[in-house]
């Protein structure tokens, strides 16, 4: 009998249910149910619903008994940043803040009174980003200090949605070092640090590894699904369950996980907390393992989805891609700046930057799509480098995964601007990080290296050079 274990993966613009099951030695994905997903303008600010979401979590697992594929085993990822407060009576403090928000503007400011940008770094080897956790909580302290007097619970989304299921309340590793209140050494909240900002203490949650078993359904969600199952904590930072699926057992990696955000680094067992490694921009967010995702944040996908959406939501990017490879404007965008971060028009934006640069204006979608797609690439060659030097080190190889190394273009130029061959795949590398953790709890692979090493032999990858 067949065994399954179910990847509930939602990003910032849609959620997937993929199922994972091992057959002839090599792992086989099903994508069950999946569903759209966004942030919601509550009176001016940009917010989560959180009850649509659980709903959708609840939706996609009926499917699976609907098909008679009943997992051993669940785990959900998400974004990181955004996170949920409860009370005593357990009942959401406000609504669920999305981290595009602007409240943060300024915050940055106020926690700089208190602990500077250069021994925050030093602690906690977080890059900058001013919608961080930490930037966030010191708006709710600001704002609605109220709110940070009640809680009595502060959960990560994915967290709070394992909550929803089976009723435990930790916060999961990879996603907890991604508010920049975790000290890297001691892989637990930074409790110093945390009081210095005169946040409520109480409210942080026992810090858990990927791969504990943190429970079963609810008698509630046993009865709302049809079955029950194991809770088991992926990676739940997505960025952290896309890295697992990179096919390759070497030593020191280079990957991008591609999407929404392009997130290029390394593998690491130490952080980097180094005022060099601060004045790059990079960040040491949590690893399966207790390892560090070393990598530097890049604007992505956004900014083509951006513009697909708004001047032409029915075209597919596989037919965008190809449509930007056969224009010539010579353009590039800086990806990183602030300007693309959250404009209220992505075409506006980009157009105005040309002009402000005195450079082409791309007039058409494809013409902008090449724009975007070029500056990317431009941008990957440039972050090698940076990795290079910082790690002391040359990378043969980049590896692509997620989404975005569907993107043939991209691929090419990243080849071409990077000067090393491009292994594009998997493509559904977070929901397969995700299962990853699941099959190695139940034995199904001895470790990660066995893990990657099936990866390798079950997925394509396209080669770039």
């Amino acid at each position: 009998m067949e065994k399954y274990f179910l990847a509930i993966d939602i990003g910032a613009s849609s959620g997937r249910h993929i199922l994972g099951s091992l057959q002839n030695g090599k792992i086989v994905l099903e994508e069950v149910y999946r569903f759209g997903n966004g942030m919601d303008d509550v009176n001016g600010t940009l917010c989560w619903d959180m009850e649509r979401l659980f709903r959708e979590v609840i939706s996609g697992m009926k499917k699976c008994r609907e098909i008679g594929k009943i997992p051993q085993s669940v785990g959900i990822d998400t974004w990181a940043i955004d996170y949920v407060l409860l009370d005593e009576k357990d009942e959401m403090l406000g609504n669920v803040v999305a981290y595009r928000d602007h409240r943060t503007d300024g915050m940055d400011t106020e926690v700089y009174k208190i602990i500077s940008e250069e021994d925050l770094y030093a602690r906690t080897g977080i890059q900058k980003a001013i919608f961080n956790t930490i930037y966030q909580l010191m708006a709710v302290k600001q704002t609605t200090p109220e709110y940070m007097e009640k809680a009595r619970t502060f959960l990560m989304v994915p967290d709070y949605l394992h909550y929803r299921l089976c009723g435990a309340k930790v916060q999961e590793y990879t996603n907890a070092t991604c508010t920049q209140l975790v000290n890297p050494k001691t892989k637990d909240w930074d409790w110093e640090l945390i009081e210095m900002l005169g946040f409520n203490r109480d409210m942080f949650q026992k810090m858990v590894m990927p791969g504990a078993v943190i429970g079963s359904l609810t008698e509630e969600i046993k009865e709302m699904v049809g079955y029950d199952c194991q809770v088991v904590l992926p990676a739940t930072h997505d960025t952290a369950s896309a890295v697992m699926a990179v096919p390759s057992n070497e030593k020191d990696i280079c990957y991008i996980s591609s999407g929404t955000w392009s997130l290029m680094g390394t593998e690491m067992l130490q952080a980097d907390c180094s005022d060099m490694s601060r004045k790059a921009n990079f960040t040491n967010e949590g690893g399966y393992d207790g390892t560090i995702t070393y990598l530097a944040n890049i604007m992505g996908l956004w900014m083509i989805q951006s513009v697909r959406n708004q001047l032409a939501p029915d075209m597919s990017y596989g037919e965008l891609c190809d449509l930007a490879s056969k224009e010539t404007i010579e353009t590039v965008v800086d990806c990183q700046d602030q300007s693309f971060l959250s404009p209220e028009d992505m075409t506006a934006a980009v157009k105005e930057y040309c002009q402000k640069t005195s450079q082409q204006v791309p007039n058409t979608l494809p013409e902008l799509a090449n724009v975007i797609y070029k500056s990317l690439a431009k941008c990957y060659g440039e972050k090698l480098q940076e990795i290079e030097k910082l790690r002391g080190r040359k990378y043969d190889r980049i590896h692509i995964i997620g989404g975005g190394s569907n993107a043939v273009y991209l691929n090419e130029l990243t080849a071409r601007y990077a000067k090393v061959p491009v292994y594009a795949g998997p493509t559904e590398a977070t929901a397969l990080g995700n299962i990853l953790v699941q099959m190695i709890q139940n034995g199904d692979f001895k470790d990660l290296a066995e893990a990657r090493a099936c990866v390798a032999e079950s997925f394509e990858i396209q080669v770039y050079k």
